[in-house]
């Protein structure tokens, strides 16, 4: 088996590593409260092995215990792995900051960094708000005045629920505590949610091209959750191409882009963000494709690959995902993201300075490129589409086949394969890892190549 070191794993060739091995478990600690680390391995994932005992096992639990604070209970045990002994180390914990040997470290890649003053107060901040969810807490400000008793009764009804009065529907629905109003009460129903939240808006922009510089049309909305999220999805379908097939005797528009992976990923959007952040969702419609941005990043350590592979969620904000089960927004499984890479398999996802972003990509657009390959083909023209098509469509095939077939494929071989410069190498190389097709595992000597299953 071939391990590497990442956000979440570490790799140690023995216990004479251990004092750095507590540094690296209070790195991944703080940053994704949990993670694994091996000794009796190269940081290349080459495995080595070292002797291990009983009293091997006991020496590094009883390090941990007297080392990091506050304590955490790995599971230590001896593996054997490619035929030889090593130690394998599964921690996790949740309170958030740890400190190993009176210092806190963030895990950076797989790199642990010292945290500074700042950051420290940053995390242990965040520790105590999250410790109180946004949408339970009251909404001090506000009084029953400020709900709209038409966005109640309408919400009682697609819930299939019956309507009695303003403050039975509200204690129904958790959305009181005593006579005070909770946030979600006021996303959901409130008069006017941006006078309580400035974040509580969607943002809309369409650009003439692949990035920001030229900016088309721009819009702004404020309302109630379920109106924005209608506003947003209203809002791409508008600026995307829309084709038609014919059922029977029936017209049925079909947008480029599917339009059951698009609602889901602006539910989602709204259902997980943070919205103690002061940002709104943004939608980006560009040249190419289609983000749709959600302040917040993801919640309770998971990761891209997690949400992907694993089919796991957490909820930042239970209260507002129950609301959405209700009238069947959301389902109590987590299904949306695998319901949006069912429907629209090039999907990306990532974080980006703390935002959550789905990328969706614009068929129209690569289909007009493909025809102006075409017609530059029969013209027997070479030309600038022709030679971005050409590293798209083939280039990248061939560099992912090549490094299937060999993961320590080094860049200059790479370049030799392909018959381009270095250059050329490392910037498709460099797209490849920003599409989050491919990545680097380890250093540039000794490392490998992995391809994304996505």
């Amino acid at each position: 088996m071939l391990l590497s070191e990442s956000e979440t794993a570490e790799l140690k060739t023995s216990t004479s590593e251990l004092k750095e091995a507590i540094v690296s478990i209070c790195a991944i600690l703080n940053k994704h409260q949990g993670g694994i680390l091996y000794f009796g391995l190269r940081n290349n994932g080459r495995v080595i092995g070292q002797t291990v005992s009983e009293k091997t096992l006991r020496d590094i639990s009883k390090a941990i215990a007297e080392h990091i604070e506050p304590k955490i209970y790995p599971i230590v045990e001896k593996v054997i792995l490619d035929n030889k002994q090593c130690v394998r180390v599964e921690f996790n914990g949740q309170t958030i900051p740890y400190f190993a040997q009176g210092r806190a470290y963030i895990r950076v890649g797989d790199e642990d960094r010292k945290l500074s003053a700042k950051e420290l107060e940053n995390i242990i901040l965040e520790r105590h708000r999250k410790n109180i969810s946004w949408d339970t807490e009251i909404c001090k400000k506000a009084v029953l005045q400020d709900i709209s008793i038409e966005k109640l009764r309408k919400f009682v009804k697609m819930a299939k629920a019956t309507y009695a009065s303003q403050k039975n529907s509200l204690e129904k629905l958790n959305l009181l505590a005593g006579k005070s109003l909770l946030n979600t009460a006021l996303l959901f129903f409130g008069k006017n949610p941006a006078r309580f939240f400035p974040g509580a808006k969607l943002r809309c922009a369409v650009f003439g091209a692949q990035n920001t510089a030229s900016i088309i049309d721009r819009q702004e909305y404020c309302g109630d959750v379920l109106y924005l999220i209608e506003r947003a999805q209203e809002y791409i379908l508008k600026n995307i191409h829309v084709g038609m097939k014919i059922e029977s005797l029936s017209r049925e528009d079909v947008p480029e882009i599917n339009k059951e992976a698009l609602r889901e990923a602006v539910i989602n959007a709204f259902c997980h963000r943070d919205y103690r952040e002061h940002d709104a969702v943004n939608i980006a419609v560009f040249k190419d494709r289609v983000e749709i941005r959600s302040p917040g990043g993801l919640y309770g350590g998971l990761t891209l690959a997690q949400i992907k592979e694993e089919s796991v969620s957490k909820r930042r904000n239970e209260l507002i995902a129950d609301l959405f089960h209700r009238i069947n927004y959301v389902e109590k499984w987590g299904r949306g993201i695998p319901l949006i890479l069912a429907k629209e398999p090039t999907v990306r996802f990532k974080e980006v300075a703390g935002i959550f972003i789905a990328v969706f990509q614009r068929k129209y657009y690569l289909e007009q490129a493909e025809a102006g390959l075409e017609k530059a083909r029969k013209r027997g023209k070479k030309t600038t589409l022709k030679t971005t098509l050409k590293t798209t469509l083939k280039t990248t095939l061939k560099i992912i086949r090549l490094i299937k077939q060999n993961p320590q494929i080094t860049t200059t071989q790479l370049a030799e394969m392909l018959g381009l410069s270095l250059d050329g190498t490392k910037w498709n190389l460099k797209k490849l890892k920003e599409q989050g097709k491919i990545r680097r595992v380890g250093p540039d000597r000794g490392g490998h190549w992995e391809v994304s299953n996505i």
